[in-house]
């Protein structure tokens, strides 16, 4: 007999979608995440930066400390995402070199990729969220929505309000497909060639160089790159860019 409060069809597909956690401080908060996540109908943890779990994560892991057990652990966040096809990175604070959506802005983008496709929802530090840097790993970086700036979300809270508002849309209908991304590592290798192009060719330079990064892994982020996107980008900076033209 099905229960009228849940949804009898994942249009999209949350056994895809891997929660990381960056640097997390507060083992209690580790704990709600994975009840969160059992709520919802997550199941995989990423934890980045940390040890196993300890007895203070048990104990707020209410019926959910299978997922403690099955978490995978990473020394980088860039390890952390290296398989992953599209990257979704929380932030609290506004950023100059990245476009900051709403969670449901970054959900509409996420489904228009195949169901197959693997997401990561990458929330930061308790105290100091994520880094400019840690944020390069993203494709799309989005906030929750709230009355004031300060304080912000609990972690384990914005957690929670983030696989709510999936599972919520999850029963929605689908949108019209695009060609599935490249796993981040590809994604990232690309990226590194046109940096290198740029910077042989004098337009990055000591001075702009974090402040260019940051922009194109905006760009580049966003753009989710395909097998395809890849092709043509190499091609235009290795031959259309590769030599200046003669006279």
């Amino acid at each position: 007999m099905k229960l009228p409060f849940l949804l009898s069809e994942d249009r999209l597909n949350r056994a895809r979608f891997a929660v990381i956690l960056v640097n997390p401080e507060n083992q209690e908060n580790i704990g709600l995440v994975a009840r969160a996540m059992k709520n919802t109908g997550f199941s995989q943890l990423r934890i980045v930066g940390s040890e196993e779990p300890g007895p203070e994560a048990f104990r707020t892991a209410v019926h959910s400390s299978d997922i403690l057990k099955r978490a995978s652990f990473f020394p980088t966040l860039e390890e952390a995402v290296s398989d992953l096809n599209l990257v979704l990175a929380s932030t609290v604070r506004q950023r100059k070199a990245f476009r900051i959506m709403t969670i449901d802005e970054v959900l509409e983008k996420a489904k228009a990729f195949p169901r197959e496709i693997q997401i990561g929802l990458v929330f930061g530090n308790e105290r100091t969220g994520l880094s400019d840097r840690e944020l390069r790993r993203a494709n799309f970086v989005f906030f929750i929505p709230q009355a004031v700036r300060q304080p912000s979300y609990n972690l384990a809270a914005a957690v929670l309000i983030t696989l709510y508002t999936i599972y919520r849309q999850s029963g929605s209908e689908p949108v019209p497909q695009t060609a599935p991304p490249l796993p981040r590592k590809e994604q990232e290798d690309c990226l590194k060639l046109i940096l290198k192009k740029l910077e042989k060719r004098g337009f990055m330079h000591a001075t702009n160089r974090e402040h260019v990064t940051d922009l194109l892994h905006d760009l580049f982020g966003r753009l989710a790159l395909s097998e395809r996107d890849r092709r043509f980008l190499t091609a235009v900076f290795n031959k259309g860019l590769g030599r200046e033209k003669k006279e």
